[in-house]
């Protein structure tokens, strides 16, 4: 049932494009020991919906798309599965690979 309700809140939610001042967001990657604000996320809107790019700190990427389809954050090439896990604060967090990030979400009013 939590599952459930995670992903209809999910569904009425946006990541939002800001971050912190200085432009990173909280990550862990694979292998490290702890969350830190070492990575870097982009926005771009495409045809197929808003593309984030988020940059590690050892050169590596992720690309993720939102959804519009209730399943929120998904790869953008579809080659891995994603886990979202809703945090306080309007912020969620998306596990793909071993790689956790810390997003901003605002949640849309119907």
């Amino acid at each position: 049932m939590r599952r459930l309700f995670c992903l209809l809140l999910l569904a009425s939610c946006d990541v939002a494009p800001q971050s912190n001042l200085d432009g990173r967001i909280e990550c862990q990657a694979e292998g490290e020991a702890r969350f830190a604000p070492n990575c870097t996320m982009e926005t771009a809107d495409t045809a197929d919906g808003r593309v984030l790019t988020i940059r590690k700190t050892d050169g590596g990427f992720r690309r993720l798309r939102v959804t519009t389809d209730g399943s929120g954050v998904v790869a953008a090439d579809g080659a891995e599965r994603t886990h979202v896990t809703i945090l306080s604060g309007n912020r969620i967090e998306v596990e793909i690979g071993g790689d956790r990030f810390r997003l901003p979400a605002a949640v849309r009013r119907r």
